[in-house]
């Protein structure tokens, strides 16, 4: 069978780099590149991508291998309606490894032709790392790598960027801004240089949504045979997307997502649209890999279909999440009907171990603020959160468990290691403000009820807990 190459596919057009993108993995190819594909059919964009690996370890060389190429498969529903299509998307045209290539990745500086930067490092990849240095072969964090390609195009006097992360953390794109302002300011980059990256730059912050559950490796054979190809790169995605984006209304003449027909808004007020994806879509998901995949449960479909684990996700979106959020409740619970309808895609096979990635960084943004929420509101602690919240630590005390491990960075992963090989490790892990922003054991009743959670999982184990859950069992007043 042959392999998906430009030797083979030599009609598919290609477009001078107009973007570069930081991360490799599967839900950028499926959200930006795909986009980006979609402007170019019509041509709107005629522009094309350079992906820069994010991590040491990452997939540009597997796709060099394919010319950059790869097939996004979408498959679910779409008004009512079974969407199964796929399509080979020809947007990225290059890539750079910045671990093997710095001189090159510095090079992307020099080319006029780029007016974009996109980013998805997972949430705790938007983050501050003492010690990284303008000199280093790369930094080690993805904001002082973006500092110092920032500090070349500056050198070259050339235009700045829209910078538009994908990161599912709150005013990613402020956020962004203000570490590389940090940077600039402790390598000496010069009051001229700042001046520059405040006027000739725009930081957007924006939301994405789209369930991409990766390669479905599996039906991956079956797949090349019905194609004609070998793609080892597929990325399966939700027809469903929406892109809000925080930013100027030039922005949608510059890329007109828009006018090629996609579900893309720019704002001026992002918040409220954030609020309900992350604590509704995401919040949920984040509960689900801390709890469903202790009593096996691998995917998001399966767990839909499970009794026990649909009622504990139904009622912490509707009884925990939906009362904390300072949105209509009539939306709320129509968006969380929508929700549930892709959750229960019968083509997606969404695995829980791949949404446990940088648990608890999610955890921190995704479901900590409506756990605080609900207290102030109600009193009394969310029986659900914090039996997620339980969950995760019992996965991440252990680290070797056999139905869940911890995936996670290095020091996260050495932080809960070797607090729980104290006596105090709960305590320890609760009031660790570097992991969460803040002291939780300073929450009246937190710290006891996660005692009690865990103390529930491992003599009971996880299904059991939720089935206590489910029977108003947990609840513990103020």
């Amino acid at each position: 069978m042959i392999k998906l190459s430009n030797s083979y596919f030599k009609d598919l057009p290609r477009y001078p780099t107009k973007a570069i993108q930081f991360g490799d993995g599967n839900f950028l190819r499926a959200f930006v590149d795909w986009q980006i594909q979609q402007m170019n059919k019509k041509g709107l964009f005629e522009g094309g991508v350079t992906i820069v690996q994010s991590l040491p370890t990452g997939r540009v060389g597997q796709l060099a291998e394919q010319d950059y190429l790869f097939t996004v498969l979408l498959e679910g529903k779409s008004h009512g309606e079974n969407i199964q299509t796929h399509e080979i998307i020809s947007s990225v045209n290059t890539g750079i490894n910045p671990y093997e290539n710095y001189d090159a990745y510095l090079r992307l500086a020099e080319d006029e032709n780029v007016r974009f930067i996109f980013s998805n490092t997972t949430e705790a990849g938007i983050a501050y790392h003492e010690g990284d240095a303008l000199s280093d072969r790369p930094p080690v964090s993805f904001p002082a790598k973006l500092t110092a390609l920032l500090y070349e195009r500056f050198k070259a006097g050339k235009k700045g960027f829209y910078i538009i992360p994908c990161e599912l953390i709150e005013d990613n794109g402020k956020h962004l801004k203000n570490i590389v302002l940090r940077y600039a300011d402790e390598w000496k980059l010069g009051e001229a240089f700042t001046v520059w990256l405040e006027s000739e730059n725009t930081f957007c912050s924006s939301l994405v949504d789209r369930i991409v559950p990766g390669y479905p490796k599996e039906r991956a054979e079956a797949l090349w045979k019905e194609w004609g190809y070998e793609d080892t790169m597929i990325a399966k995605a939700e027809p469903f997307l929406i892109w809000v984006i925080e930013g100027p209304r030039e922005l949608e003449e510059e890329l007109p997502l828009k006018k090629a027909g996609l579900n893309v808004v720019v704002t001026d007020h992002l918040k409220p649209y954030r609020d309900r994806k992350v604590y509704l879509l995401n919040g949920p998901h984040t509960t689900m890999a801390c709890l469903a995949r202790l009593a096996g449960i691998k995917t998001v479909g399966e767990l839909m279909d499970d009794p026990d684990f649909y009622r504990f996700i139904d009622r912490e979106m509707y009884e925990e999440i939906i009362p904390s959020l300072d949105l209509p409740k009539e939306e709320l619970t129509s968006y969380a009907a929508e929700i549930q309808e892709r959750f229960k895609n019968p083509f997606m096979e969404h695995e829980l171990d791949s949404i446990a990635l940088n648990s608890v960084s999610k955890f921190q943004a995704r479901l900590l603020p409506t756990l605080k929420k609900y207290i102030e509101r109600f009193h009394k602690i969310p029986m659900r959160i914090s039996l997620a919240l339980s969950g995760l630590l019992v996965i991440y005390g252990k680290q070797d468990h056999t139905l869940a491990r911890a995936i996670d960075l290095p020091d996260v992963l050495t932080t809960f290691e070797n607090a729980y090989k104290t006596d105090h490790y709960v305590k320890a892990i609760l009031a660790n403000e570097s992991l969460w922003g803040e002291d939780l054991t300073k929450i009246d009743g937190l710290l006891e009820q996660v005692h009690k959670g865990i103390k529930l999982i491992k003599n009971e184990g996880a299904r059991k807990a939720v089935q206590m859950a489910n029977e108003e069992e947990l609840s513990f007043e103020k």
